[in-house]
């Protein structure tokens, strides 16, 4: 098809909202020598062809999306933005103008070089349909068909208009039905949000009906030939000769519903099932439907093809034609064009005009322009034509477009808005001489099929490495899914037995010519989860600090275990050392923390980050976006101290054959071990410790606790004991020599420290008289009893300890405590307070005496600790 250039008369130039006509919904309609003009402001302009001027401009309360010309009511019907549809009655200003108001001049579009011309203001009273979700309309006769946005589905809502010179309000809703989506659409509940691109909404009539008699140019509706109306919309809307209303929604369907059926669900919404037809799918926005003649005859026949265009250039086009079998069949027929497509209309000849932001471009559909399928004898329709080759008219950046009249030579004159805001009138000489360039040679086929063959191998690739992609996410959310999973059943059992536990014991072991205490961590899996890949279990070894600071922390090792195919039932375990460390010294308490850890960053990162062959921007641009700051989410699972009465070894508890050296003390170097063989059995070896134990008398330190208090808390289990038999047990129950001692009835024990220092554990029954005001009461002295200081703090420490667990044990199973006489705990209480301020006095004066006197001080101080260290307290 060949064209020469356009002839481009223009009419007016018009203020544009910010980012050109096309970020506004922009519309040109025709009557007569009257054009009515939206650029998608709030303006609507009344422009005169003949005398080339604009007369009137109507200010509506928001912006301008469709407009509707109703020639019998002489009334322009506009639809605002989140306002509704308005009604002007043209030639009665009065009816729309508010009172007072008058008319004033348009000084902004003076400014801008447009002539100026009166601006009536509308009245509110004038919207006819408020409603904030309305999308587009239609007049069809006197009914007012409407689509509206709801929150998951649009619905085509029937009124009637209202009758001229009466209210303009409708006369009442008539029929409502819902349409089927694909997606839900955008928005917040009870309030969506307003659609990227607004549906298209047009009137279909069959021969001989008089809905359309009111339409005008530019308008929505158009007629269909009978066999192709009877095809598309089914027989009951042939035989009611009823219009179709045929949608075509912003997420690519093309639905229609028959008018008259919608008018008997006036009681009742209708049923989406019977009522609404999908036609087909574009898979992209739909921005016009029309209708066109591809069949040239002698008499005036009606448009034979259904014509719908997609945003992205696809073009659909419908006929009737004939099958094989010899019956009528809707034939459909897909081409893609160059898009973005802005705006289209049908004009005669079968061509389609349509708009890019580049050019202004034709599409011949009729038969002229390319071969037919054969056609029945009887003369009736053939088949669409072969690939289209639009051609471009020289003309740019139009965003809204009418038919104004046809031209006898073949051509057209096209009513366009551009986007700079020009109206102008194009008048186009078309002819059908040349032939299509894609059908006029076949030079280039061969390297047209090479081009082809390679993208279709690149589209495959990058196919594939998509599919690879979509695989990893998906088993990145399986993963996902289970690490919920698992954080939930964790974190909803935080009181009795835990789905997925960790437990803590410590042994002696034999490493490198060395002594070392291990901790061995056990991992059960009792749920019914799979721990993946991405989970770690987390070990803190944390040390107590032998600082004369308290505020200074002791030093922490972490651990990090990765957990790979843990199932359901199965169990790991991790042996980690304690110490001693390389200067031989083992900070006790020693606490060991266990958590899962869950590494985000090593899961989804993963599945984020692209591949060599396949980079997609939007996957760059969400990764920062998923990922937290934290790497991972950490769910702990236990906690341990292991303190010195854990720690202790007890050679004469040993087999003879089971006895060695190192068990006598900590870690021996065989240098020192070849020296004490030469002093022999008589030999004094020299240090701190061997002083400390030779002219000092050995510190003591003393417990005493109710008797009761502990049979209840050891239980039956002990029964067959003494009970200060049971209570050595219990204290040594974490200790891995606790088997032997139950072999014998042992009430007092000697084992060795870490460091090599003795510690003498004394259990015995004793009577307490003046606590109880009732009388004596049974009790058990815990006397602990080492050379050194730090070790017998260290051993006070971990039997106060389990004695505090056991008491908040006891106190919350409501154990009635006897009673207690309260002068005796204040005279105690008092006692102490007294030893407390004379330790004091005692330190202070050792920092201003001479050597000589701080002796006796020192002394002194030593008593005194001791008797602190033996209270008269009893815990009951």
């Amino acid at each position: 098809m060949a064209s020469p250039a356009p002839r481009v008369d223009y009419l007016a130039a018009f203020r544009c909202p910010l980012g050109g006509p096309a970020a506004g919904k922009p519309h040109v309609l025709c009557r007569g020598a009257e054009l009515f003009v939206s650029t998608g402001r709030e303006l609507v302009y009344v422009y005169d062809q003949e005398g080339r001027l604009l007369t009137a401009a109507y200010r509506l309360p928001g912006q301008v999306w469709h407009l509707e010309l109703s020639r019998p009511r002489r009334t322009l019907y506009v639809l605002c933005a989140r306002k509704g549809i308005y009604g002007l009655a043209l030639g009665q200003a009065s009816r729309s103008v508010s009172q007072g108001d008058g008319a004033d001049r348009d000084s902004e579009d003076s400014a801008n070089g447009e002539p100026p011309c009166t601006v009536i203001p509308v009245d509110p009273e004038a919207c006819i349909l408020p409603n904030t979700t309305l999308c587009a309309f239609t007049v069809v006769d006197n009914m007012l068909v409407t689509l509206a946005q709801g929150p998951a589905r649009w619905k085509v809502q029937l009124f009637e208009c209202p009758r001229p010179g009466n209210d303009a309000r409708p006369g009442g809703q008539v029929g409502e039905v819902e349409l089927s989506t694909s997606s839900p659409l955008a928005g917040t509940l009870g309030e969506p949000a307003a659609p990227r691109s607004l549906p298209v909404l047009c009137c279909v009539s069959p021969p001989g009906s008089s809905a359309l008699h009111s339409h005008v140019r530019g308008s929505g509706g158009f007629t269909l030939e009978q066999a192709l109306f009877g095809l598309l919309f089914g027989v009951d809307a042939s035989l009611l000769e009823s219009p179709v209303i045929v949608c075509g929604l912003p997420d690519g369907q093309l639905c229609c519903v028959v008018l008259k059926t919608l008018v008997t669900s006036r009681l009742s919404p209708g049923d989406p099932k019977a009522l609404v037809k999908i036609l087909h799918h574009l898979e992209e926005p739909v921005v016009f439907i029309g209708a066109l003649k591809t069949q040239s005859s002698a008499e005036d026949t009606h448009p034979d093809c259904l014509v719908a265009l997609g945003h992205h250039g696809r073009i659909l086009a419908i006929r009737a034609s004939w099958a094989e079998v010899g019956n009528l069949v809707s034939d459909l027929r897909e081409c893609r064009l160059p898009g973005p497509v802005l705006c289209a209309a049908c004009g005669a000849g079968g061509r389609v005009y349509y708009s890019t932001p580049s050019e202004l471009c034709v599409v011949d559909l009729a038969a002229g322009g390319a071969p037919w399928k054969p056609e029945q004898p009887d003369g009736g329709p053939g088949g669409l034509p072969s690939p289209l080759c639009p051609t471009s008219l020289g003309i740019c950046s139009v965003v809204t477009l009418s038919v104004l009249s046809e031209m006898p030579e073949g051509g057209a004159r096209l009513l366009a808005l551009s986007a700079g805001g020009r109206l102008m009138i194009c008048s186009l000489a078309l002819t059908s001489d040349a032939p299509c360039p894609g059908r006029a040679t076949v030079a280039n086929s061969g390297q047209k099929i090479k081009e082809l063959l390679c993208d279709i191998g690149t589209v495959s690739e990058r196919v594939s490495s998509l599919k690879k992609a979509v695989d990893q996410r998906n088993k990145t959310l399986t993963c996902l899914n289970e690490a919920m999973n698992v954080s939930c059943i964790l974190l909803a059992s935080r009181e009795g037995p835990r789905p997925i536990s960790c437990t803590t014991s410590t042994a002696w072991s034999r490493l490198q010519l060395r002594d070392v205490l291990t901790a061995t961590l056990r991992l059960q899996n009792d749920s019914g989860f799979r721990l993946d890949r991405g989970w770690a279990l987390c070990v803190q070894v944390l040390t107590s600090s032998q600082a004369p600071d308290p505020d200074v922390a002791g030093s922490a090792t972490t651990y990090t275990i990765p957990v790979d195919q843990l199932g359901p039932g199965d169990r790991r375990e991790v042996t980690l050392p304690l110490g001693p460390g390389e200067d031989g010294a083992l900070d006790l308490p020693v606490t060991v923390s266990c958590a899962l850890h869950y590494s985000l960053r090593e899961v989804v990162g993963e599945a984020l980050a692209p591949s060599e062959s396949f980079k997609d921007s939007c996957l760059d641009e969400g990764l920062p976006a998923v990922l937290p700051e934290q790497d991972g989410i950490c769910l702990p699972l236990s906690e341990h101290t292991v303190d010195l009465l854990q720690c202790l070894r007890f050679p004469g508890l040993a087999a003879p054959h089971t006895q060695a050296a190192s068990l006598l003390g900590p870690a021996c170097d065989p240098v020192d071990t070849f020296l004490g063989a030469l002093l022999g059995p008589h030999g004094e070896p020299a240090g701190p410790a061997s002083l400390w134990a030779k002219f000092l008398p050995p510190s003591v330190a003393t417990i005493k606790v109710s008797a009761e208090l502990l049979r209840a808390a050891l239980g039956p289990s002990h029964s067959a004991t003494s009970l200060c038999c049971a209570t050595l047990q219990w204290l040594l129950a974490e200790n891995t020599a606790l088997e032997a001692v139950r072999t014998r009835p042992l009430s007092s024990i000697q084992g060795v420290a870490p460091d090599g220092t003795e510690v003498h554990l004394t259990i015995r029954e004793v009577t307490v008289t003046q606590v109880c005001a009732a009388g004596p009461l049974q009790a058990v002295e815990i006397q602990v009893e080492s050379s050194s200081l730090a070790t017998l703090c260290k051993a006070h420490h971990a039997v106060i300890g389990r004695l505090q667990r056991m008491v908040v044990q006891q106190a919350a199973q409501s154990c009635s405590p006897p009673d207690i006489r309260v002068q005796y705990l204040r005279q105690i209480h008092a006692n102490h307070e007294a030893l407390l301020q004379e330790v004091q006095t005692l330190r202070d004066r050792l920092c201003t005496e001479d050597e000589a006197s701080s002796c006796t001080t020192a002394e002194r101080l030593l008593q005194v600790y001791r008797q602190l260290r033996s209270p008269s307290l009893l815990l009951v």
